[in-house]
């Protein structure tokens, strides 16, 4: 089986794109020559790209644990319903019961949860915690 930058090559030159871009996709991991003058930025981009959080399939597991333990450690508090983990684990979204949790709590809530992402976990930069309290109401006019 051929490596997935020769795989895309082949595939960008059967869609006949620009040269330039089937050697910048063919060269991104050093299987051929760079020959276009956009082949190093391309290379430069994918290795950015692939230090990103969750990026590798070696480091998927681990990430995948950090985003269940940001949305768990959130879930565990009184009064709320639902949890996401968005943005890269960057971002906690909380969703509160609007019955059990005022709109002094919610603020209080997510200073409390952000201490405790704190101090429990570990994580590189850092996490915005956003509690969210909705209530809706709901009548049919027939």
């Amino acid at each position: 089986e051929l490596p997935h930058a020769i795989l895309g090559m082949e595939m960008a030159k059967k869609y006949k794109e620009h040269p330039d871009v089937v050697n910048a996709i063919g060269a991104h991991h050093d299987e051929m020559e760079m020959t276009a003058l956009i082949s190093p930025i391309i290379q430069a981009c994918d290795a950015i790209s692939g230090s990103r959080p969750g990026a590798r399939r070696e480091m998927m597991e681990s990430y995948i644990k950090r985003l269940r333990q940001l949305e768990e450690t959130a879930g565990a508090f009184k009064g709320v319903n639902q949890t996401y983990a968005i943005q890269a684990g960057r971002e906690l979204r909380v969703i509160v019961d609007a019955e059990n949790v005022s709109d002094e709590r919610a603020g209080e809530l997510s200073f409390e949860i952000s201490q405790k992402i704190e101090k429990e976990m570990q994580y590189p930069g850092q996490i915005k915690v956003t509690v969210i309290r909705e209530m809706r109401s709901v009548a049919y006019a027939k």
